[in-house]
């Protein structure tokens, strides 16, 4: 195995920069094949830093042209420049301007880093350390600096010339030739960077702000596309007055732009007043996008544009508190979304993911804490435990210091750093003096990595009409971390019976507010006044990422399930009761299933126009990933899918009457709205069509197929064809090749197309997906095809990927080998596929070890990618 990993960097080390960059002047001359970029740098020594020091600018695959200081020409001897680094042996130790020049090819950048040309544009990419592929710089992001930007291109080619903050100047040139000059006031990190050239169309609209300012809002598309984007600027819309109301955040600059390219690695990025965006997440019409990807536009749209406070103009002192930036934000964003859909919805949704993809990342070889103390490559840092984890770590501090509290936090936070690079420590800080707590065991949340374990039992005396409740934490050893120390785990709770909620008097002889907050290994909690024996309702909103170990009966959970009055405990109650029967289905085989489970799921149908995007949540049992979760060792994935199976199909016949009737009762109102309402009734519309068809009946599939034909929007269509992929035959093939003509111009929806075919959970599959590398629209050039279709597989269709033969498992190393010399971010992402092989059976294990031991024996490795094999295999 290849040991040539890039040297760690450690939080322990970090210093200063030793010069500071005042102000930046960026030239930038655009050809196809040939970027100039003049960089002028207003410099002076940092008084934190090292008076002494040489100047060590950052370089990635830079040409150099020349230098100058304070304009006079930079010899040889005065210099040491590489691709990598250009050092300047004896700065002065006053204020200087050093002048550079480098060149650079756009069209042969395929890493999609720092400059480079799509199929329409020129664009940039500048986090995490992008900048320093366009010119040598203090590439970190606790140098901020205020930039002027000039960009020159042929008008022909790129009428459209962008920067971040505002536009002060245009003009025409020779030979066709013309420029932009784009100035922002406020001093950023290089990461926040941001250009684009290009011959785009665009949408245009105002906002007025809560001070009166106008600000032009401007979205750049591909032409022909304009009419996509009406959703996009709504959502911004929305997200700009809520940002006001919710957190007293106004927009700071005169206009405020989005650009969406089909060439991304990312989802969208946040660059100051200049968001690009993967175009998949701008673009939709009715008959083009699900609602799903309505709700991921909306919250993606307000991530990136609520990152101007959290993220801009308050930014990381260093890489590892990434968090303090992306944790914030996701926060952020999903209250906004709570606010515009439904509050019980999204936060199901979001723990969903959550536990799909962040508690698998914290229980394998990939574990790392939300603040990560060493890291090789700081690409591979932007995982689920920064994100949602980091986010869920915001909302236990709302929920343990309260909600005025933390309003008072966020205003502290907002007045004393902004325009500051800051800390957790430093945002933290501001919590404690607006609370007046000690926040330094909740610090642990952001240090230690793993999802800690509550263990939780309890004892009803009648005589004393009390409730003993005792909890236990537990939190195992993580790669870097044997030993953990005890946690403050905010347990929002309740207690409840077969006639309702029960209102205990006290705890531990205190009001009891719905709250308790454990902060030892082991407490107990004795309640008083309750009147009859309680089942507990724990974690109750999900108040804290951890697993839950209580023994509760299958009675106890239907109790919960028709008497708790937080949704999503009720909405758990019926998870936890699925996931019983599909494990005991694994166990013991064929057998009836349990009366109980049929009669809550026909509760649920009974009571699904009450609220159908909650009741289609309350309908889908838990996934293979949930399943895979709860075994947690030696996982047999196809004894998973094949318990799963025959429980969806044990349940639809038990309840063909009542699935059919739903259905027709759902199909008197289907007129299409893009309203969060309408798309709860066809979300619930849906889950019923899959339920009822996974009996196999014949007639049942007859009616997707008819619902595929007849659909008048994206939703109907994509889950009618989703549907029909389950089940082989002639309505299944006939629906692919019809959407395949359909929709065979639009590359966002073959996208589609291609991921449904990869998630079949069929021995063929692996061959579909090799076939369809060869369609004309797929390309390894393109991140959104590669995920759509190599991803997919990987991720999304556990079967198949973790073929007993190793197929699954060499094909994907096969494809990360391939990409990873033209995009080794690409490249490294796939490979989360592997975070949790160590917990596959040994068969499979043992074929999974074997395929991240040949890609590490490759030669020519990017660290991104030697990075993720070398923790895998720890």
């Amino acid at each position: 195995m290849r040991t040539d990993v890039a040297r760690p960097v450690r939080l322990a080390d970090y210093r200063p920069a030793d010069y500071l960059i005042d102000t930046v002047h960026l030239e930038i001359s655009l050809t196809p094949r040939r970027a100039a970029i003049v960089s002028t740098l207003v410099m002076r020594p940092n008084p934190a830093g090292l008076a002494s020091a040489e100047l060590v600018l950052d370089g990635d695959a830079l040409t150099f042209v020349q230098a100058t200081l304070d304009g006079v020409p930079l010899l040889p001897g005065a210099i040491t420049v590489t691709p990598e680094a250009f050092v300047l042996h004896r700065p002065p130790q006053r204020p200087f301007t050093l002048v550079i020049e480098t060149l650079l090819d756009p069209t042969a950048n395929t890493q999609l880093m720092g400059l480079y040309r799509t199929s329409t544009c020129y664009c940039t990419q500048c986090e995490a350390e992008g900048f320093r592929r366009i010119t040598y710089f203090l590439d970190r992001p606790d140098v901020l600096s205020v930039y002027t930007l000039r960009i020159e291109a042929d008008r022909t080619e790129a009428p459209v010339l962008l920067g971040n903050g505002n536009r002060i100047e245009t003009g025409e040139l020779a030979n066709g030739r013309h420029f932009a000059i784009w100035h922002d006031p406020f001093p950023k990190p290089s990461y926040l960077f941001a250009m684009v050239a290009g011959d785009l169309g665009h949408v245009a609209d105002r906002f007025i702000t809560r001070s009166g300012r106008d600000v032009a809002l401007e979205i750049y598309v591909e032409h022909g596309k304009e009419g996509r984007c009406a959703y996009a600027m709504d959502a911004l819309k929305r997200s700009m007055r809520w940002d006001e109301e919710a957190f007293g955040r106004e927009y700071d600059l005169d206009i405020f732009m989005i650009v969406a390219v089909s060439d991304f690695n990312m989802g969208a990025m946040e660059n100051k007043g200049l968001n690009i965006f993967n175009d998949r997440y701008v673009l939709a019409t009715p008959e083009t996008a699900t609602d799903q990807d309505y709700a991921n536009i909306e919250a993606i749209i307000a991530h990136e544009y609520f990152h101007n406070w959290t993220g801009n103009r308050i930014t990381c002192r260093d890489w590892f508190q990434l968090c303090l930036k992306e944790g914030l934000t996701v926060f952020r964003d999903q209250e906004f979304s709570s606010d515009q859909r439904s509050r019980a919805v999204k936060r199901i949704n979001d723990v969903r993911l959550l536990r799909n993809q962040q508690f698998s990342e914290d229980s394998g070889p990939l574990a790392h804490p939300v603040r990560p103390e060493i890291y090789h490559e700081i690409n591979n840092f932007y995982t689920a435990t920064v994100y949602e984890k980091g986010a869920e770590i915001v909302r236990m501090l709302k929920a343990y210091i309260g909600d005025d509290a933390f309003r008072a936090g966020m205003d502290l936070y907002f007045e004393r750093h902004d325009g500051e690079a800051t800390t957790i420590e430093v945002f933290l800080a501001c919590f404690a003096q607006a609370s007046g707590r000690d926040l330094g065991q909740f610090f642990l949340w952001y240090r230690q990595s793993g999802t800690p374990r509550l263990t939780a039992s309890g004892e009803y005396d009648a005589r004393a009409k009390t409730y003993r409740l005792d909890l236990r934490q537990t939190l195992g050893p993580t790669p870097g971390q044997p030993t953990k120390l005890p946690m403050v785990i905010p347990v929002r709770m309740g207690l409840v019976s077969a006639k309702g909620e029960l209102k205990p008097t006290a705890v531990n002889g205190a009001a009891f507010d719905g709250m308790l907050i454990l902060t030892k290994e082991a407490e107990s909690f004795t309640f008083e006044g309750v009147e009859e024996a309680p089942v507990p309702s724990l974690l109750r909103g999900f108040s804290a990422p951890v697993t839950l170990n209580l023994e509760q009966s299958e009675d106890d959970l239907v109790i919960l399930f028709q008497n708790d009055p937080d949704p999503f405990n009720r909405w758990q109650a019926a998870q936890s009761f699925a996931t019983k029967v599909i494990l005991r289905k694994m166990q013991v085989g064929e057998g009836p299933l349990d009366p109980r489970f049929v009669s809550a799921v026909r509760t649920i149908l009974a009571g699904a126009a009450a609220d159908p995007a909650f009741a289609a949540l309350l309908l889908t049992l838990p996934s293979e990933t949930d399943l895979a979760r709860e075994v947690a060792r030696d996982v047999d994935p196809d004894a998973i899918y094949a318990a799963r199976l025959a429980v969806r199909r044990d349940l639809s016949r038990a309840l063909a009457t009542e699935l059919r009737e739903t259905l027709d009762r759902l199909a008197q109102d289907a007129r299409y709205s893009p309203d969060a309402a309408s798309a709860g009734r066809r979300a619930i519309a849906n889950a019923v069509l899959d339920l009822a068809c996974a009996s196999g009946d014949a007639a049942m599939i007859a009616r997707v197929h008819a619902r595929y034909k007849a659909a008048d929007n994206m939703t109907d269509r994509m889950a009618s064809l989703l549907i029909l992929c389950q089940h082989a035959g002639t309505a299944r093939e006939a629906a692919l090749a019809d959407f395949e003509k359909r929709y065979a111009d639009d590359p966002l929806i073959i996208d589609k197309w291609m991921s449904a075919q990869a998630q079949i959970a069929e021995p063929e599959t692996l061959d579909r997906v090799r076939r369809l590398m060869g369609h004309p629209s797929f390309s390894m050039a393109n991140p959104n095809r590669v995920r759509s279709l190599i991803g997919a597989f990987a991720q999304g269709n556990a079967t198949q990927f973790n073929r007993q033969d190793g197929e699954g498992y060499r094909f994907l190393a096969s494809i990360v080998i391939e990409i990873d010399p033209a995009n080794p971010q690409l490249a490294a992402r796939l490979l989360g596929a592997f975070k949790s092989w160590r917990a596959i059976e040994s068969i499979r294990r043992a074929e999974a070890e074997a395929s991240l031991m040949h890609i590490a024996d490759q030669p020519g490795l990017s660290r991104d990618v030697i990075d993720i094999v070398k923790r895998a295999l720890a």
